[in-house]
């Protein structure tokens, strides 16, 4: 006789577990395409809340903030990481666990806390909020992400190809950008893009240093919902949960190419 197959627990809470995250994502993608203009309500297959969003020219000129920024600051954090991470390289043993722990310590920090320090720090500087103060934010809680996964690629790194170009010659400077740069492109693209993915989706520290003439996307999208969830901002979700996934989906192919280059060096 065949045994019966029991359902352990732990399979049970995972279903349940799965189901309580992507549930109301899928009921958000579903009722982007909802005819009726009440959520709660289908009425009927429709891309007419697509329609109404690419017409939004404010909405779209949020979009183009929040572009301009995540660009800005992805990409200075992509400088400043890096060169952190490789200055990292080079510190002593003693000093690496203190650096380490400082340079992490934006990731562990709740997003209000950060939010309400730029505000002060930039009000006590006298410093305009807007673009620039946003850039500013954004960059430093972006360049971790860039630090860490540099650090890694520099730690699995094949250093007799630097010594080899030493031996031949070659200067420090010719060594980084010859050898040492070319090695850790993956890295700092797939940190870069996390980095843009990270800015683009950030409300609260955008809330507290963001001026009244700039808005991004994300301000946008929390102000609009105060006013109740319609099917124009459920398609916008949909549209950025798109955007989000492509970012991430190209962040982990440049991290497993990174590998695979790492293991074939």
């Amino acid at each position: 006789m065949k045994k019966k197959r029991r359902i352990s627990f732990s399979t049970v809470y995972l279903a349940l577990g799965l189901v309580i995250i992507y549930l109301p994502i899928a009921l958000v993608i579903l009722y982007s395409f909802n005819e009726s203009k009440i959520s709660s309500v289908w009425g009927g297959f429709s891309l007419k809340w697509y329609r109404t969003l690419f017409a939004d020219k404010a909405m779209f000129q949020a979009l183009g903030n929040s572009l301009i920024l995540g660009l800005s600051s992805s990409l200075a954090a992509g400088v400043v990481g890096t060169l952190g991470a490789v200055g990292f390289d080079r510190v002593r043993p003693r000093s690496r666990r203190l650096i380490e722990y400082l340079t992490s310590l934006p990731l562990m920090t709740p997003e209000i806390i950060l939010g309400m320090v730029f505000m002060a720090f930039f009000g006590m500087l006298g410093i305009p909020f807007g673009m620039g103060t946003l850039i500013l934010s954004h960059t430093t809680f972006c360049i971790p992400y860039v630090f860490m996964l540099v650090q890694a690629r520099l730690v699995g790194m094949d250093r007799s190809l630097a010594e080899a170009a030493r031996d031949l010659g070659a200067g420090e400077r010719q060594v980084f950008f010859t050898i040492t740069l070319p090695l850790l492109l993956p890295a700092i693209v797939s940190g870069m893009l996390l980095s843009f993915a990270m800015s683009l989706d950030d409300v609260i520290i955008s809330l507290f240093v963001t001026g009244v003439n700039v808005n991004t996307l994300p301000i946008k999208v929390y102000t609009a919902l105060k006013t109740g969830v319609t099917p124009e901002i459920n398609a916008l979700c949909t549209l950025l949960l798109a955007a989000t996934l492509l970012l991430v989906g190209l962040s982990m192919l440049w991290s497993k190419i990174s590998r695979l280059t790492g293991s074939g060096r």
